[in-house]
């Protein structure tokens, strides 16, 4: 990173991408610069609290990283976090895999890191914007981001932001019910779009089609690619509920764009010529949107935490609403955290 200069002080920004399992973060300069970069467990095996705890202590170390490598301290920083997210208040409402509930990060956060402005955002909404502003969507004003992995999410990019929705749930396209009367889902609903074309989902198909309980979708994926049957049949299914739920979507929103990522679109063209035609076929009086491959992998949810962060400086209204940490009707202190 080179010595530290007080003669020239770099401004930056923190961003950091919080997941299940481990926690990316970066040091973000002004033109868009990755200063530094790490990453960490989550540690969520040691409790909700400690979670809350390691992300605290990991953002003082990199405002203290950042004074001391780059001679100031970060002028704001941006979140991404999982679960339900009220992007508007700051708040983590609720989070299975991390134990969260009604988590008021905004407010700790900016506590913790001497009082600069700091945005929280939804972990899928947040690669979206990134993808939508500097990754595959660039130059389209409407766009919708969809990974495609345990389940299925959704980020709604309107001109430059992402949707949230009155009550943070926009863009949530994998409970589309593709399948009337189908598989039982976790939300409660039968037949969701995520039951038939997340990674799990094809894994789970193709684990049963082919007898090994260890095969996951990039077996399947391989297996297409060799011309087996099965896989074709099974891979052939996800496809067409995929290119439902997308017709729908896009018969709603009309996006120039579509953005496919997550773990099902590693297997390149052999998920994308199907789906192009799959949904081609579908089309009738919309327009048929550009469908394309997200390029950010996984570094999105963090590149997009920096957006967040530097919206807040740059006094542009955040992706998903207004984002102020000052804002007076927001009822959240620091000294109530409840985990």
């Amino acid at each position: 990173m080179g010595p530290r200069s007080t003669l020239f002080p770099v401004k930056h920004v923190i961003a950091l991408d919080v997941g299940g399992t481990g926690m990316k973060a970066a040091l973000i300069g002004a033109d868009g610069e990755l200063l530094h970069r790490a990453r960490r467990p989550t540690g969520r095996d040691r409790g909700p609290e400690a979670v809350v705890a390691g992300i605290l202590d990991f953002a003082a170390e990199l405002r203290a990283h950042g004074i001391d490598r780059h001679g100031e301290a970060a002028v704001a920083a941006g979140v991404a976090v999982p679960g339900i997210v009220d992007e508007a208040r700051g708040v983590a409402v609720h989070a299975v895999n991390l134990g969260w509930r009604d988590v008021p990060l905004r407010a700790l956060l900016t506590e913790r890191l001497g009082g600069i402005p700091v945005a929280l955002g939804h972990d899928v909404r947040t690669g979206g914007l990134a993808e939508g502003r500097i990754g595959a969507g660039r130059g389209a004003d409407r766009f919708l981001f969809v990974p495609l992995g345990t389940g299925i999410a959704g980020a709604i990019g309107i001109d430059g932001r992402v949707e949230a929705g009155a009550h943070g749930f926009a863009g949530e396209i994998g409970h589309i019910v593709v399948r009337p009367g189908g598989a039982p889902c976790p939300c409660g609903q039968r037949g969701c779009l995520e039951r038939y074309a997340s990674a799990a989902a094809v894994s789970e198909a193709w684990a049963a089609a082919c007898g090994d309980p260890g095969a996951d979708a990039a077996d399947c994926a391989k297996a297409v690619e060799s011309g087996d049957a099965r896989a074709r049949q099974v891979w052939q299914e996800a496809v067409d509920a995929l290119a439902d739920g997308l017709v729908t979507a896009l018969t709603l929103l009309d996006p120039r764009a579509l953005i496919i990522g997550g773990g099902l679109a590693e297997a390149g063209e052999t998920l994308f010529t199907p789906l192009r035609e799959a949904v081609r076929r579908r089309v009738t009086f919309q327009k048929l949107p550009t469908l394309v491959p997200a390029t950010l992998g996984d570094t999105a949810g963090c590149l997009g935490a920096g957006l967040l962060a530097r919206d807040l400086i740059d006094g542009t209204t955040g992706p998903t609403g207004p984002t102020d940490p000052t804002d007076p009707t927001d009822p959240t202190d620091p000294s109530e955290v409840t985990t």
